[in-house]
């Protein structure tokens, strides 16, 4: 029986290099994949474009074509990632250019499009899936909108020979689903097979979750050898079936009860799993361990999927700024609330408006709140004031205001932070997946 190994490369978009390419050199895979695009990310990358038409694309995406394509072309190792972010024709321009000065030959590098559907927004109300709020109400403060694609575009970039593909916004299982309805000839409406594969992407998408990152927790679940954590390997065979693995001498591993949790990560709903290409159902998945670090996992269907698609829309909603401080020694904790209470006196005396302010103890009540935390009296603590205001000026001052801490607040203050930064929020709207149109794009080295 046929079957497909897919890496996950990463995680996230600042996550480890080494594993992936570990992945390439040792895993025996045909396909690596890098899982780097969240929904504020691409929001920022479309301001980064909008200042440099030739940007807008992942950050890290030359340190990892650099690291990673040198050993994928060698290997016959086919990439496939979302760091296309904002610009995945720049991204795709970019490999290329990066091939060459490698000195690679032979590639054929895709860049996936149709995501961005910002300039749909105007065209027509549309209503706020998390408020219920007209979209009207924030699209002046609107900097980007991108729906999330599904599977088919990149399925049709292998069919036409690519060796790199570069997209923008597609849900994350579709990175995975695309190379195996290539691989299977996966019809487009055979629900039960993308339900399989939407587990198969799920479970992968976020790297070393499932290899017992996000996992250990030490004395309770002991995770050896994090510090070189291996990530994924999905084997999947014509059937659906997947077995989750890794690089045998890799630190991490799989094991059922790190597949159980990673599959329940960010899933509302286990039985209607709402993606592009299907609505999954996950209800009767199992696992079973069928070797060391070797987890077989079945079960899933799925069904029709929906007339629309989700779209992330990205505004400027306000400004944060932000001052931390730290005390120690006897008399901390009290040391460090006169502390929030001079910076919350001030802050009224001369003025500065905000709309919202959190003060915190880190260590004592900045997780779970002071009544939980009552009693609790650690030997050091740092203090965290942290406000929104409507513009970066009102922003700055708060963290001014605990930075004055040092010589006009209680003794001992040490280790004084300050920052303010714009806050790019994200809210969802549905966009009718038939006003979606995607194109993709080539380059051959």
């Amino acid at each position: 029986m046929k079957k497909i190994r897919l890496g996950s490369g990463a995680g996230y978009s600042g996550d480890r290099i080494e594993p992936a390419i570990e992945l390439a050199e040792k895993g025996d895979i045909q396909y690596l994949i890098f899982e780097c695009l969240a929904e504020r990310t691409i929001a920022i990358a479309q301001q980064n474009k909008m200042k440099d038409p030739k940007k807008g694309y992942d950050s890290l995406l030359e340190m990892r074509m650099r690291a990673a394509l040198p050993v994928c072309h060698r290997n016959g190792v086919k990439l496939i990632t979302n760091m296309g972010a904002a610009n995945p024709v720049a991204a795709m321009e970019k490999t290329v250019s990066i091939a060459r000065e490698l000195g690679l030959t032979g590639l054929k590098v895709v860049a996936v499009t149709g995501d961005d559907v910002f300039g749909q927004m105007r065209q027509q109300e549309y209503t706020i899936f998390e408020t219920g709020k007209p979209l009207s109400t924030i699209i002046e403060k609107a900097v980007s909108a991108n729906a999330y694609l599904g599977y088919q575009p990149i399925t049709q970039a292998l069919a036409d020979g690519a060796d790199v593909v570069i997209t923008g916004r597609v849900a994350d299982p579709a990175l995975f689903i695309g190379p195996l309805a290539y691989e299977f000839g996966w019809a487009a409406n055979d629900w039960g097979m993308l339900g399989k594969g939407t587990l198969v992407g799920h479970l992968m998408e976020c790297g070393g979750q499932v290899t017992g990152g996000y996992f250990a927790d030490p004395g309770y679940k002991d995770v050896a050898g994090l510090a070189r954590l291996g990530f994924p390997i999905a084997e999947v065979d014509e059937t659906g079936s997947v077995v989750i693995t890794k690089v045998a001498d890799a630190g991490g591993n799989v094991t059922v009860d790190t597949c159980k949790e990673q599959m329940m990560y960010e899933i509302h709903d286990p039985k209607q799993y709402i993606t592009p290409d299907v609505v999954a159902d996950f209800s009767q998945v199992s696992f079973k361990k069928i070797g060391p670090d070797q987890v077989r996992a079945s079960g899933a269907t799925g069904y029709p999927k929906t007339d629309f698609l989700k779209a992330s829309v990205g505004y400027v909603d306000s400004y944060i700024g932000e001052g931390q401080i730290s005390y120690a020694g006897l008399g901390a904790v009290a040391r460090g609330r006169l502390a929030i209470d001079i910076v919350k006196e001030r802050l009224a005396l001369t003025g500065v408006a905000y709309d919202e302010l959190r003060c915190d103890l880190i260590g004592i009540d900045s997780i779970h709140g002071e009544t939980i935390s009552a009693g609790h009296e650690p030997y050091e603590v740092r203090a965290r004031i942290a406000g929104r205001t409507k513009t970066m000026q009102e922003a700055v001052r708060i963290g001014n205001e605990v930075e004055t801490l040092y010589t006009n607040g209680p003794a001992g203050g040490g280790g004084a932070t300050k920052v303010a930064r714009q806050v790019v929020a994200v809210l969802s709207v549905l966009v009718n997946r038939e006003l979606v149109k995607t194109t993709n794009y080539c380059e051959v080295v």
